[in-house]
């Protein structure tokens, strides 16, 4: 079983925030709120996404990054610096 599987339920919830952003900057888009506003919008749909790749990534980067003797301590090392860098 793959780890989007696995997690599906913590992945389909962080899209359902990606999508809520998106939603909201079109809200605001068709509202003609100020460019601030919107700014703002888009810069939390953008962490949203990344939030989400980056778990995603992080989840495959352990998942794949085991050898025949088990898990790889480098791998967890580097899905931590994956996370760090997509927060």
């Amino acid at each position: 079983m793959g780890h989007t599987v696995r997690d599906k339920t913590k992945l389909l919830a962080r899209a359902r925030r990606v999508v809520g952003q998106a939603e909201a900057v079109e809200r605001a888009l068709k509202g003609e709120s100020e460019c601030v506003d919107v700014m703002r919008l888009v810069a939390a749909c953008r962490g949203a996404m990344s939030a989400l790749m980056a778990e995603v990534l992080a989840e495959h980067i352990q998942e794949h990054g085991l050898t025949a003797e088990g898990p790889n301590p480098e791998a967890d090392a580097v899905a931590q610096i994956v996370r760090s860098y997509l927060k």
